[in-house]
């Protein structure tokens, strides 16, 4: 039977029987042979999936469908069957993928503007499931920078799979890798599960913008160059909206070599992200963030390999009810905790500023972490970061640091030391990560413009000795401190 007959045989059983069905992709033409372009008869089947009353199921056997862009629509199920592999084809000389969308990029980069430009995509659509055991590969296609026009002008892609304004979404067993800029951009999607996913990717993994009613549980996410599960809050969709009621639960980050989580072998050769410090693969709230990040809780998560926990607002939102608990972190290349209020604002003019309050981090345990940047809580000047618990946090830092290092790294004569017992400030509109912060005064906590911070059952200690002290504050108001023991000696 030809393409034809079948569509039409499909249309018929549609109209007959009103209810949801299953549909090969081989049936509409689909090879899966690694050669011909098989997005038509994907996009083909997928269309003909969302004519049922109740949507439709949309199976790709095992074997390697090279695509471009794929159309996603409201109603069907896309199940990639173990041994499936959309693979994101190489720009030819007449055909490319779809070109992004317009919209505004002036409060948030072109990455997170646009979603067409990616190998699967949906803007508007409800009822979408996504799931299977099978793989989007993006390898030496997808870019990890703005996509620009192949040599014969037609368009590539930047993203694996990108979905603007949808809802009741769920993403489920699926693998991805090196999925260039992002593996999952999702934008204003509501009602969203993302569950037993595997990313090893060269960028951004799993970034959810603007999204409410979130969970995200059981995923291991590989990113060596950025972040891998990341939740923002930017202008994107010409408007503030929040990124709220989220659980990221039972999942484990890391920074290991591109590509080596998911073939097994875990390898660190590459020892630095392109920003010139360690892996990143970590966990992040921020950096884009105008709507409002609240009621967000982050549990019983792996960090392995890779920056620490980093919460961030710098854009006007507000960084409220926040908690974090039963983390585990190793060989952490920065701060395990980054707390960060910023001024960048880039937002629209007299946007409401940033504020960070009520935040709880409780039973995380930190073994050989980088000492350079301490625990880092830093709000700015007349902004200060308020109301952070942190309760039974154990951390055993690197150490092996001098005062030295801290004051040659501003520029101080060691021997004018008053000076320079205050840390360099990070510029208000800088990007914030605790790099950019310079090597702190103290080896354990450094804390500025801070309001109301409570430490209770903290212990912390340093493998080889540290000349700097163990704790710094600057413009700190209201801090206290219970069963706190440094190095095996008490000291609250």
């Amino acid at each position: 039977m030809n393409m034809k007959n079948t569509l039409l045989s499909i249309l018929l059983t549609i109209v007959a029987l009103g209810q949801s069905f299953a549909i090969d992709v081989r049936d509409l033409g689909a090879f899966g042979d690694g050669q011909h372009i098989d997005s038509p008869a994907i996009n083909a089947a997928i269309d003909s999936a969302a004519m049922g009353a109740d949507g439709g199921l949309v199976v790709l056997p095992p074997g390697i469908y090279l695509c471009y862009s794929i159309h996603l629509r409201s109603g069907i199920t896309l199940r990639l069957e173990q041994g499936a592999v959309i693979k994101a084809a190489p720009v030819s000389d007449t055909e490319g993928y779809d070109e992004a969308e317009p919209n505004d990029s002036h409060y948030q980069d072109f990455g997170h503007s646009h979603w067409h430009n990616s190998l699967l995509w949906g803007e508007g659509l409800h009822d979408l499931v996504l799931e299977g055991e099978g793989l989007i590969d993006g390898t030496n296609v997808l870019m990890r920078e703005e996509p620009r026009r192949g040599y014969n002008g037609m368009p590539q892609a930047n993203k694996a799979l990108a979905l603007r304004e949808c809802r009741h979404v769920t993403i489920r067993g699926l693998s991805f890798l090196q999925c260039g800029h992002f593996a999952m951009l999702l934008t204003g999607v509501d009602d969203l599960l993302v569950e037993d996913v595997v990313v090893d990717t060269n960028r951004d993994a799993i970034d959810l913008d603007c999204c409410e009613r979130v969970v995200v549980r059981r995923c291991r996410v590989n990113s060596l160059c950025d972040d891998a599960i990341v939740l923002k809050c930017s202008y994107a969709l010409g408007h503030p909206k929040p990124t709220e009621h989220v659980l990221v639960e039972d999942c484990e980050v890391s920074g290991y070599d591109v590509g080596t989580l998911l073939n097994g072998t875990c390898t660190t050769q590459v020892d630095k992200a392109p920003d010139g410090d360690g892996p990143t693969g970590r966990i992040k709230l921020g950096t884009e963030s105008n709507g409002g990040f609240r009621h967000i809780c982050i549990r019983r998560c792996r960090f392995m390999h890779c920056r620490g926990l980093a919460l961030e607002t710098v854009d006007g939102a507000a960084m409220e009810d926040i908690d974090v608990s039963d983390l585990t972190m190793h060989d952490i290349c920065n701060s395990p905790i980054y707390i960060r209020l910023g001024d960048r604002m880039r937002a629209p003019e007299a946007f409401h500023r940033s504020l960070v309050r009520n935040i709880r981090l409780r039973r995380i345990s930190v073994t050989d972490a980088d000492c350079r940047y301490a625990c880092l809580i830093a709000g700015v000047d007349g902004q200060p970061v308020r109301d952070v618990l942190i309760e039974h946090l154990s951390v055993q830092f690197r150490g092996g640091l001098m005062m030295d290092d801290y004051l040659e790294q501003r520029g101080v004569n060691p021997f004018f030391i008053p000076s320079a017992r205050k840390p360099t400030e990070l510029g208000e509109a800088n990007y914030p990560e605790p790099s950019a912060h310079g090597i702190q005064p103290a080896w354990g906590f450094s804390i500025s413009h801070a309001e109301n911070i409570r430490l209770r059952h903290i212990r912390l200690e340093t493998k080889l000795p540290d000349e700097r002290p163990w704790i710094h504050q600057h413009d700190v108001r209201r801090i206290s401190m219970k069963h706190v023991c440094v190095n095996d000696e008490k000291k609250f």
